[in-house]
């Protein structure tokens, strides 16, 4: 038996966000092939899906055994020396609390950058942020993230956050804070630090505005909802970034806050 897992956009589409199937000798390009099967308006375009086996990216041509989990996941809104504190959570964000875990001796600077959620995007007014996630990937990925900025900036020490649910304006959505000897090294390390969760960790974004609800993938945006019945491919429009504007934030707004001792 194989568990197949969708996600935000996808789990959308197909009505369900886990299934069982039955399935020897295949594929992971296979077992998404069976659920279009079951589920014709999933995501047509493989090059928009990341294949994830056991929680690991994986190509579409790597093997599936029996009692694996195999998940697909759309683009997000992603050995860990030096990091030490990794969160998903529904609970509010505290910086300073990351940053009491960066804190010791050697650390003269402290740099911190926290996502809020702003009023505003794309030229409409936004109500309210949904955060959806792979949990365990998440933390999995932060953790390979801080294994990066240690063998980049070795005397770095790193903590991430980031919530999930549903977020008013106003509210932190991401916390990254990085301690270093000097204030250039946390700077860079904290810079690396989000960078790269906005590429690999799986965290996707539904943005709730005046038009109505989108989810914010890559460099453009969909339309959330289900498809009409019967249709091949992504639910809604796709509004490209040169028509919509791009959102580079990680929560709908950016705030950096650098914090150094000296």
């Amino acid at each position: 038996m194989i568990t197949a897992r969708l996600f935000a956009r996808l789990r959308e589409q197909a009505g369900t966000g886990s299934e069982e199937l039955e399935l020897s000798e295949v594929t992971v390009a296979d077992v998404y092939a069976a659920l279009r099967e079951r589920h014709p308006g999933l995501e047509s375009d493989l090059g928009v899906i990341r294949p994830v086996r056991n929680q690991s990216f994986v190509e579409w041509a790597e093997q599936v055994e029996d009692g694996d989990e195999v998940a697909f996941i759309p683009p997000v809104s992603g050995g860990s020396e030096g990091g030490v504190l990794f969160e998903l959570t529904e609970d509010p964000l505290d910086a300073r609390r990351l940053e009491a875990a960066v804190a010791h001796a050697g650390a003269g600077a402290i740099c911190t950058f926290t996502g809020i959620v702003r009023d505003s995007s794309r030229g409409e007014h936004v109500t309210h942020l949904e955060y959806e996630a792979y949990a365990g990937m998440v933390e999995r990925e932060m953790h390979a993230i801080a294994g990066e900025i240690a063998e980049r900036w070795p005397e770095a020490r790193v903590a991430m956050a980031h919530r999930t649910g549903r977020l008013e304006v106003g509210e932190a959505s991401v916390v990254i804070t990085a301690s270093c000897p000097h204030r250039d090294e946390a700077f860079a390390a904290c810079k690396w630090g989000i960078d790269r969760l906005k590429e690999s960790v799986p965290i996707w974004k539904k943005e709730f505005a005046t038009s109505g609800a989108v989810w914010i993938e890559g460099t453009g945006v969909l339309a959330a909802g289900p498809p009409p019945d019967g249709s091949d491919g992504p639910s809604g429009s796709e509004v490209r970034p040169e028509a919509a504007g791009r959102d580079d934030s990680p929560s709908a707004g950016q705030v950096p806050s650098p914090d150094v001792s000296r």
